[in-house]
């Protein structure tokens, strides 16, 4: 009975509560941070395309953001080089930048692009260097052309979702001396998000969400103000790998996205549950304190 397929008055009543959210959010901007194990999963990833497909099928203005690290070293192990990481980023020389342009804003980028035209969808590639979209300047000498942010353009990504296209957009950034950097997927979805002022932006995880216990999935906390995000930290509620996702969270609500969500990208059409449905999935941020 349990794999007993929904009738079709259930699945009437699925799509009668779906709909005050899809009210919510028509027409407004929602960014995904793709990446995890939703990327590499092939059967996840044509989930996710479907899902962002049926998003923007029913008017929300769908911005994918995503990485690409497991097709970067397979290219790398492909060309003899190993990867090299400091504080949990690689270290980018010259022959590694060429590597990951041409990997993030090539092979993966276009493979998303056609998977989502394959599902119906409308969607068009580009990475920051196009239209001037991500400037960026060195983060640190020993990294090499690891790149922090200094400036957003979202211009092409307004020009192309007016067109009725998913922008469909890779990490990588420019300076004024032409040079391409390797720029962290939640630090530009997190600063797009805010610069369109988006509605909400999604981080696609390997985990649950933020929990008190990070073994302990049933530990999830479902909401989190911002206000309460240092105490988290200094109690060691957030802590490693975390810290700096939940920074890019607080960073784009005060940049003026109202809600961001993290949830578990392992979850088969998870972005669906956290959007239109009223259980929702993962942690949700939002400005403001309990009080």
């Amino acid at each position: 009975m349990e794999n007993q397929k929904p009738t079709t008055a259930q699945r009437a009543e699925i799509l009668t509560q779906a709909l005050p959210y899809i009210q919510k959010y028509n027409n407004k901007i929602i960014v995904v941070k793709y990446g995890g194990n939703a990327m590499i999963n092939d059967d996840l990833k044509e989930k996710v395309m479907g899902d962002i497909v049926l998003l923007s099928l029913i008017g929300i203005k769908v911005v994918l953001v995503h990485g690409g690290g497991p097709e970067i070293n397979e290219m790398l192990g492909k060309i003899g080089k190993k990867s090299e990481f400091v504080g949990g980023l690689r270290v980018t020389d010259k022959e590694t930048v060429d590597v990951v342009q041409m990997v993030l804003a090539g092979k993966v980028n276009k493979n998303l692009v056609n998977l989502m035209q394959s599902k119906g969808g409308k969607a068009i590639g580009l990475c920051g260097i196009d239209g001037h979209m991500i400037k960026a300047k060195q983060a640190k000498v020993e990294l090499g052309y690891v790149g922090d942010i200094t400036d957003v353009n979202v211009e092409p990504i307004l020009d192309v979702l007016e067109k009725g296209y998913i922008p469909v957009i890779s990490t990588v950034g420019y300076d004024e001396n032409n040079n391409v950097y390797n720029i962290n997927a939640d630090t530009a979805a997190a600063r797009i998000a805010g610069e369109l002022k988006a509605e909400c932006l999604i981080s696609m995880t390997d985990t649950v969400g933020l929990c008190y216990d990070k073994d302990d999935p049933s530990t999830l906390i479902s909401k989190v103000y911002v206000s309460e995000a240092p105490k988290l930290i200094r109690d060691g509620v957030i802590s490693g790998g975390m810290i700096p996702k939940i920074n890019c969270c607080i960073e784009s609500i005060r940049r003026g996205v109202h809600k961001v969500f993290i949830i578990d990208g392992r979850v088969p059409h998870a972005i669906l549950i956290e959007i239109l449905t009223d259980e929702g999935i993962g942690t949700m941020f939002v400005s403001g304190s309990k009080l």
